[in-house]
């Protein structure tokens, strides 16, 4: 077995190279002038509509696309009052599906804009000029052809009214835009609390729902657009201003609680006092305080005292606790080597279910207070699927603390619930959450549990992201044993007792071994996915795949792989090192390769479909050194040969669609995993000029004020050797010599360090 490494070494800032604007409808494409009087016909329209309604001070208006496009291919020049992109003011997305020229189903995106009437005004201007330009100068049919020439050919065509440039802005917003409206998306049946998002216009909500007489408390205030309303209140909301509703959620989750099992009479287990174990932070249904480890866990009930409680809100958590301090106690064949970890139990729920809006609370509250716990345990989780336009309020919750914060929360699949006879099911909330690590449950032979429910979020994100034995069948053999009280263990199954054991494996890496939170969620992530262990159709059940019992398995490899990490920060629009030394063998390097990118982005679920701010795109392969003729003469030039393809940082134009580059890249997603293909056909590749491999990550930002916000980020690479040599220390030689700090990762001496670390010093008086 070879232990994982660390490298240290420097990522290099690339310069920026600024280009021209360069504005061309895509191939075989144009833009009539009929279809510039349409959409001239629907903002006039809009523009009445806003003109009679006052209340936000400008006007919300949907802009429908032809299809997922991306940030290039928003709008430039229409709604907006000036020449600049309006991209600040959408506020929110979604997707719809049309029908396309094949009568096939498309999915396209839905942008809401909020802007003054005076940019409606100058945009219905434009488009008056534009077609007028159109009829006069092209027949009323702008192509692709004519844009190439009036981006290239200064004399090709003028117009004092609308310059060379803006023309061509306006056509391409006027090719890729189907059509204006105002939308009324949210519109479902209410019977209790819910939880109404607004849209932003720059007006406090609650002065705006004063205006049409529904008064809110602060207790009531979530964060400046998100506000818990009563039935009667949302339905005068409906009456007087449903275009203000951006998001709808219930307030009480109710919860797809697994059902209980038989207890055995096992009530001896016994278990030493804690010492200075790492903590595990649970949100959960309450604890009971009577179990055989309650030493190890410090209960708080955040619920409100005027609360009643019975003995079921008490069966749940204790039995994630329960695995969280002592698993493998009563579960030999899942004994992971993390041992026993202390927890600090915040009882947020009852068994029925839990307000979001005290849970949002509760957690926020909980997390700035415990400060030393990195690895938080959710195993709640709701009865009802996803939307699938917006993440829900939980989740989005949990992604913003864990943009903000150091911490990783861990959260349950969820599960069917019980009587439900629907067999396809998309997880419930917060399991759409996707800064977290979202974990679904196997059986004992590896598949999908029958009580599976899938992914993916918003319609692309992979979810759940791992698996993990969580009980399933009829024997007790094949359930996971518990401990639910004092009347000893009991036979269970669901996601809720599959998340602990990797909150366990997380926390083992983060506080023992040391790794960055990015660094040991990738190192989970690779683990899981191996070489292509799960394939596309069962991700969206298992995700990445199921991750190795034994902690080992995670810190250690094969004697013929190579596993390392490299954390760093990227700062600007590209980082690079192209000094990653593989070792060779005549010639060629007889490897297989795989790597995993891990950050943890911004995110805004007033952007709906869009909800993550950054891209982070990971380049990794061979490094190519090559010539090029330039215009002072021959130029060296040195380049990434990506393992996976990936064509969308290349100076080289290529035609690749925003959906396209999502599905296959995962353009947006905050795990990027590529990998080779390994078989017996798989061979050693060859140089390129150059003995190097490199790595590239290119960030991207939707909007403009974080463009230099600095994020840190974690790769783990594995390299399989296709003749199944050990070439670890040919590895670690070359890498010193190319001035990487290269640290091998012993378990015996990091649990010694963590115990020195957290030894109190005894002083004399």
């Amino acid at each position: 077995m070879n232990p994982i490494l660390q490298l240290k070494g420097s990522f290099y800032k690339a310069v920026h190279k600024s280009r021209p604007p360069f504005y061309t409808l895509p191939s075989n494409t144009e833009v009539t002038s009929s279809h510039v009087e349409q959409l001239h016909a629907q903002l006039r329209k809009i523009q009445s509509f806003w003109e009679q309604e006052a209340l936000i001070g400008g006007a919300l208006i949907s802009v429908h696309y032809i299809r997922i496009v991306p940030k290039s291919a928003r709008l430039k020049i229409l709604l907006s009052a000036n020449t600049g992109s309006p991209d600040s003011c959408i506020r929110g997305a979604r997707f719809e599906q049309i029908m396309d020229e094949k009568g096939e189903k498309q999915n396209c995106h839905v942008f809401t804009y909020f802007i003054s009437l005076e940019a409606i005004a100058k945009t219905l201007s434009l488009l008056e000029t534009g077609k007028s330009i159109l009829t006069e100068h092209y027949n009323g049919r702008f192509t692709s052809a004519d844009s190439q020439k009036e981006n290239m050919d200064e004399d090709y065509h003028y117009d004092d009214e609308l310059k060379r440039y803006l023309f061509s802005k306006l056509m391409v917003d006027c090719y890729f835009v189907h059509r204006f409206d105002i939308d009324i998306v949210y519109d479902m049946q209410v019977n209790d609390n819910t939880i109404v998002t607004l849209y932003q216009t720059g007006k406090d909500a609650r002065d705006i729902l004063g205006k049409l007489g529904i008064q809110v408390l602060q207790s009531d205030v979530l964060d400046e657009n998100t506000i818990r309303m009563a039935p009667d209140e949302i339905q005068l909301l409906r009456e007087k201003a449903p275009y203000l509703i951006s998001m709808e959620n219930t307030d009480f989750m109710r919860m797809a609680m697994e059902v209980d099992q038989n207890t055995t009479d096992d009530t001896g287990r016994l278990i030493s006092p804690p010492s200075n174990e790492p903590v595990i932070g649970v949100f959960d249904t309450q604890f009971n305080e009577n179990v055989y480890f309650h030493e190890w866990v410090k209960y708080t009930n955040a619920l409100s005292p005027d609360i009643p409680l019975d003995k079921e809100d008490f069966i749940h958590a204790t039995a994630v606790d329960s695995i969280l301090v002592d698993g493998p106690k009563g579960n030999p064949a899942l004994e992971d080597g993390c041992g026993h970890f202390r927890v600090r139990h915040y009882g947020v729920a009852t068994h029925d279910g839990v307000s979001i809006s005290t849970m949002i609370r509760c957690i926020r509250t909980a997390v700035a207070e415990n400060r030393d716990i990195k690895v938080w345990n959710i195993s709640l989780g709701s009865k009802t699927e996803i939307d699938p336009n917006c993440i829900s309020i939980v989740a989005a919750e949990l992604d913003r603390i864990q943009h903000d914060s150091d911490v990783l929360f861990v959260v349950a699949g969820t599960n069917i619930p019980a009587g439900v006879e629907k067999k396809s099911m998309k997880v419930g909330a917060p399991a759409d959450s996707l800064n977290s690590v979202v974990v679904n449950a196997v059986d004992r032979e590896g598949g999908p549990a029958s009580y599976s429910r899938r992914g993916p979020v918003l319609s692309f994100f992979n979810k759940p992201d791992v698996s993990c034995f969580g009980g399933d069948g009829v024997l007790q053999a094949d359930k996971m044993v518990v401990c639910c009280g004092e009347t000893g263990a009991a036979y269970k199954d669901g996601t809720s007792y599959a998340a602990p054991w990797i909150a366990r494996k997380l926390a083992y890496l983060i506080y023992i071994i040391g790794m960055s939170r990015e660094a040991a969620k990738a190192l989970l992530i690779d683990s899981a996915a191996q070489w292509g262990a799960v394939n596309a159709k069962m991700r969206p059940l298992m995700g990445y795949g199921r991750v190795p019992v034994h902690i080992n398995d995670l810190l250690k490899t094969r004697s013929d792989e190579i596993r390392f990490f490299i954390t760093g920060t990227a700062e600007d629009a590209t980082i690079y090192n192209y000094q990653l030394p593989i070792p060779e063998a005549k010639g060629a390097f007889p490897f297989a390769a795989r790597a995993t990118l891990v950050y943890f982005p911004p995110v805004d679920r007033r952007q709906g479909v869009d909800y993550t701010s950054t891209e982070m795109d990971l380049r990794f392969g061979r490094v190519k050194v090559s010539e090029k003729e330039t215009d002072d003469g021959k130029q060296t030039i040195a380049k990434i040969v990506p393992i996976n393809g990936d064509t969308q940082g290349d100076d080289e134009p290529h035609t690749l669609y925003e959906e396209d580059a999502r599905k296959q890249y995962r353009k947006w997603d905050n795990i990027k995993h590529i990998s080779e293909k390994l078989t017996s056909r798989t061979k050693p590749k060859k140089e390129f000029g150059s003995s190097m491999w490199g790595l590239e990550i290119h960030t991207l930002n939707r909007p403009a004020v974080l463009a230099k916000a600095p994020m840190r980020f974690g790769i783990v690479i594995t390299l399989r050797e296709l003749k199944g040599v050990n070439r670890i220390d040919d590895f670690i030689k070359l890498c010193m010599a190319r001035n990487w700090m290269v640290y091998t990762i012993d378990v015996e001496n990091q649990l010694e360090l963590y115990q020195q670390e957290e030894e109190e010093i005894q002083f004399d008086s």
